[in-house]
């Protein structure tokens, strides 16, 4: 049993309907993600903030996970895998994946503005104004916003170190976090990355391309993976 870390990106996700976090020119009602996503937002404008996440939420809520989803959760059933995300829904989970750490959040989560670790799930509902925790304080979305440093970017860092393999899909590694994540692997990690679109660069630092979407590309990982494993 090998131990595979995925790390996966916005790719993965769009492929299942969810427009990513800069889709449409990164415009919302006129407004970039950095005007509704950032602490400076959410005191200018609270109410602006919690419409932007619950029409993302709804969207998230309709969403199912794709055939890269599921394939990564059969590869659960003969190794020991790892999931580290930068995307904020629940599609691994949904999917049936059992280990999923979110380096910027859960969409479908909130949080107390006054005691971060009081987390609640949200279930099918929104956030409204007026909506709070149990210290009186107002809900905000489980989400790192701009500006906001990521928790779990040690545990993350951890997880890549013992990697026997490293996964990378729906992101061309030119973006951080997974950027400096990738660095954190061992010399001996294979390292794979699917992405439709793979910088030079990339392939340089030692990643098998795999230049496909995720849908395609990751079962076939998935079943080059397996082979011997469920004979």
């Amino acid at each position: 049993m090998k131990r595979v870390v995925v790390i996966s990106g916005a790719g993965i996700s769009a492929e299942s309907g969810l427009a990513t976090f800069r889709g449409a020119d990164g415009l919302w009602r006129g407004y970039r993600p950095e005007e509704v996503a950032s602490p400076e937002a959410w005191r200018r404008d609270p109410g602006l903030v919690l419409d932007f996440y619950n029409e993302r939420r709804r969207a998230v809520r309709e969403a199912v996970p794709n055939a890269a989803h599921l394939a990564l959760v059969e590869l659960e059933r003969w190794h020991d895998v790892r999931i580290v995300t930068q995307n904020v829904d629940d599609l691994h989970e949904r999917a049936g994946s059992s280990r999923v750490l979110h380096l910027h959040g859960e969409i479908r989560k909130a949080r107390s503005t006054q005691d971060s670790s009081r987390v609640m799930h949200l279930g099918d509902g929104d956030i409204r104004l007026g909506d709070r925790c149990e210290l009186g304080s107002q809900l905000r979305p489980h989400i790192v916003w701009f500006g906001e440093s990521v928790p779990a970017m040690d545990e993350a860092a951890e997880l890549v170190r013992q990697a026997d393999v490293l996964l990378v899909v729906g992101t061309s590694l030119v973006v951080y976090p997974a950027a400096g994540l990738v660095f954190e692997a061992r010399r001996s990690a294979r390292r794979i990355v699917v992405n439709p679109e793979i910088p030079g660069t990339v392939v340089g630092a030692g990643f098998e391309a795999v230049a496909k979407p995720a849908t395609v590309g990751v079962p076939e990982v998935v079943a080059e993976l397996l082979e011997g494993a469920t004979g």
